[in-house]
């Protein structure tokens, strides 16, 4: 499964809009992508309660700390926190747990369609699989 998941990131990582590689083009002005991804997958964002932490500086920790206290009085909790560290699983964790590689790559396969039609970018790919 490692050598899958490697494979799976990589195609992942190859959707970042490099701007200094493909010019202009990387800029994204608008949701289009994001509403039509999730538009194909039922949009799952209308399925739960959300709080939103905006901010120039400690989003991060905000988020972590919310998340805990939700926990800690019996809330089943998804966070999403861009960017990660060292695992990209860092960037969505369900009740505190790095969600399992095996999710990333079905995932992954099952819209690889929806991505080759869309061009959605690795935000947007990554911020769809915490929906």
């Amino acid at each position: 499964m490692n050598a899958q998941y490697t494979a799976t990131l990589a195609y992942i990582y190859s959707k970042l809009p490099m701007f200094h590689r493909v010019g202009s083009s990387a800029y994204k002005k608008d949701l289009t992508n994001i509403t039509a991804l999730c538009a194909a997958l039922g949009n799952p964002q209308e399925s739960f309660q959300a709080i939103h932490i905006a901010g120039t500086n400690g989003k991060g920790s905000t988020s972590h700390m919310v998340a805990s206290l939700l926990q800690t009085h019996g809330y089943k909790t998804g966070l999403y926190v861009s960017p990660h560290y060292k695992d990209f699983r860092e960037r969505i964790k369900i009740a505190g747990q790095y969600i399992d590689r095996n999710f990333v790559v079905k995932f992954i396969q099952d819209i690889k369609p929806l991505i080759e039609e869309i061009q959605p970018s690795f935000f947007e790919i990554t911020v769809a699989m915490a929906f």
